[in-house]
């Protein structure tokens, strides 16, 4: 026990998103100033559950330009100290018996539900440990207001979008190929979207647009056949798709059971994870296209893993230090159990229970508003069938069909548009 009055704890969850160091110097660097001790936690929650004192002293000495690095220099994990209170009772003693009586949490939703519980856990039995958390996922899907995005999004969004321009130059060089790349995130659109209409993908699919709770596949197929025939129509048999992960958890379960070769949970559900939903796709295109009497090359590419641990830009830098020095501040002030946000460039903690989901008792989700000017515009960049071309007989030639036949075909694809 070091015998100061005020420490901080800084625990890392979840996975890597560009700008956690930069959160960490700020943090640091402010309670450093008022005269705070900072620990550093290594690997999450994991090892604090298992009573083990694994930290770094954090000072300005070796914080020093850290702001401007990828990755995190505490590691990380996605351990839940939540599901055992076993696990709580340890992380909760292992703070104190080191001091600790402030904890700053940087991570998403499972990290910020267990930033709160390691607070109501200590006060249950007698201790205090004030929390914060800085939301943090290159997803966007955290329930910010609309326009203000978690750390590491523009980041992620802006690395991607070279890729998805790179991919396009390929593409369009070695011609007749297309790229089908799958963006990152569970639940929501936002990064798909984004590197998708900054890079000027031939078209991007997110769940969000799809109004029914579970669509065919063929639906998806068919969006991404009518891009690649609308493109070909103007001579450029080449192109990418963008696809969310989102995506795959719309489609209908049995869809994905008639293509043999899935593996089950242990309540019989289709593990998603374990599917590979770019070659599922590409296999799918490739059947319609060859119909059609086109010729042409897919290569399917999942775009995410190597987005989270490249060194931020200057947007990120600075927004991940500020929430840093808020975090710090909301703690300076005695306050507890909200996450930090900086809205019209001010600092406006959320309250834990303000944004947890009242079905779930989870942090909620925010989703892409298709009804937003974003999404108009990117839609409306984008080269997809569209209700016209349904009476249009150029197209529907390219189809091979008559056009009240394409229109019995395809008109599905508008009838919640």
């Amino acid at each position: 026990m070091f015998g100061v009055k005020n420490s901080v704890a800084i625990v890392c969850g979840g996975g890597p998103a560009p700008g956690i160091n930069a959160v960490i110097s700020g943090v640091t660097a402010e309670a450093y100033r008022k005269g705070w001790d900072v620990l550093g936690f290594y690997d999450g929650f994991s090892r604090l559950a298992r009573g083990e004192k694994n930290y770094i002293r954090l000072e300005p000495s070796n914080i020093s330009r850290i702001h401007q690095t990828g990755g995190c220099i505490l590691k990380m994990s996605r351990f839940n100290p939540t599901k055992k209170e076993s696990d709580l009772r340890t992380v909760v003693e292992t703070l104190t018996e080191l001091g600790v009586n402030h904890l700053v949490t940087i991570g998403g939703d499972d990290t910020a539900f267990s930033s709160s519980k390691v607070s109501e856990f200590a006060r249950s039995i007698g201790r205090t440990i004030n929390v914060v958390h800085v939301p943090k996922t290159i997803d966007n899907d955290l329930p910010l207001p609309e326009g203000v995005p978690t750390f590491g999004f523009e980041t992620a969004r802006a690395f991607a979008t070279t890729e998805i321009q790179n991919l396009m130059e390929d593409a369009k060089t070695s011609n007749n190929r297309w790229y089908f790349t799958i963006a990152m995130g569970r639940t929501a659109g936002h990064l798909a979207l984004g590197m998708g209409r900054s890079a000027g993908a031939a078209v991007t699919i997110i769940p969000e647009e799809f109004k029914q709770d579970k669509i065919p596949l063929q639906q998806v197929v068919d969006i991404i056949t009518g891009s690649i025939m609308k493109r070909y129509l103007i001579g450029k048999n080449y192109g990418v798709a963008v696809i969310a992960e989102g995506v795959i958890e719309k489609i209908r379960e049995e869809d994905f059971t008639a293509l043999g070769t899935i593996e089950l949970d242990e309540h019989g559900h289709i593990r998603y994870s374990e599917l590979d939903f770019g070659q599922i796709l590409k296999k799918k295109v490739l059947e319609e296209v060859r119909r059609l009497g086109i010729k042409l090359s897919i290569v399917d590419k999942e775009i995410g893993y190597e987005l989270r641990c490249t060194a931020p830009i200057a947007y990120d830098i600075d927004y991940a230090r500020s929430l840093g020095y808020e975090a710090m501040q909301f703690l300076l002030r005695g306050d507890s159990g909200a996450l930090i946000s900086i809205q019209d460039n001010k600092a406006v903690p959320m309250r834990f229970e303000d944004i947890r989901d009242p079905e779930t008792g989870k942090t909620a989700v925010r989703r892409v508003n298709i009804g937003s000017v974003h999404y108009k515009i990117a839609r409306n960049c984008m080269m997809r069938l569209e209700v016209p071309d349904l009476d249009d007989p150029i197209v529907a030639n390219a189809f091979r069909m008559e056009v009240d036949e394409f229109k019995a075909r395809y008109g599905y694809l508008f009838e919640e548009a």
